[in-house]
């Protein structure tokens, strides 16, 4: 009521030029304003001046511990660290494609011993598909021209992944983690 009272029904040209020039820069700096406004100019019913302003995401310190253990198992497994830190540029492409198979091969026999994993999504890769206004979208990302609101309709690039189960074995107090593989010496 406060923009009501300030600028009347009707604004001047002057009060539209601020107006338009405000709503402009909130547009490109406010994505939740702008879809506010897509939806007040498809014929909606958004009250903008009454929405709330951009929602910050509450962040969270990630715990390094389990993703060490991961790094680890993935080096006694499949050999995982040497590989990438290793300089294949030295190497024959038959050479490189037998040592990925290899890193490969004990990379996911890992992965499958300590996490089930699925598809995000279970059509084939390719197919055509649409998600529904609320759709989870921290599980899908949109790319390409991204406009309007949901529903969406687009191809299928990648199914994605999640994790449904992690079985990460227990460890031994004062097991220095950051270790993800010890040097060894043959004696």
């Amino acid at each position: 009521m406060k923009n009501k009272a300030k600028w009347g029904t009707r604004p001047s040209v002057f009060g539209r030029l601020v107006l338009a020039l405000t709503t402009c820069w909130r547009i490109l700096v406010d994505a939740r304003f702008a879809g506010q406004i897509a939806a007040l100019r498809a014929g909606g019913s958004t009250t903008v001046a009454d929405a709330p302003g951009p929602e910050v995401p509450r962040l969270r310190t990630a715990e390094p511990n389990a993703g060490l253990q991961l790094l680890g198992l993935l080096q006694k497994e499949g050999r995982f660290i040497d590989f990438l830190e290793e300089d294949v540029g030295t190497y024959s492409d038959a050479e490189v494609g037998a040592a990925a198979r290899v890193v490969h091969e004990g990379c996911k026999q890992t992965l499958g011993q300590y996490f089930t994993i699925e598809a995000v999504r279970t059509e084939a890769e390719g197919s055509r598909v649409t998600l529904a206004e609320g759709f989870d979208a921290s599980a899908v990302r949109l790319a390409g021209n991204v406009v309007g609101q949901a529903p969406f309709t687009g191809s299928l690039v990648h199914r994605g992944w999640r994790v449904t189960e992690t079985q990460l074995p227990q460890v031994a107090v004062g097991h220095d983690l950051t270790i993800l593989a010890p040097a060894e010496v043959e004696l």
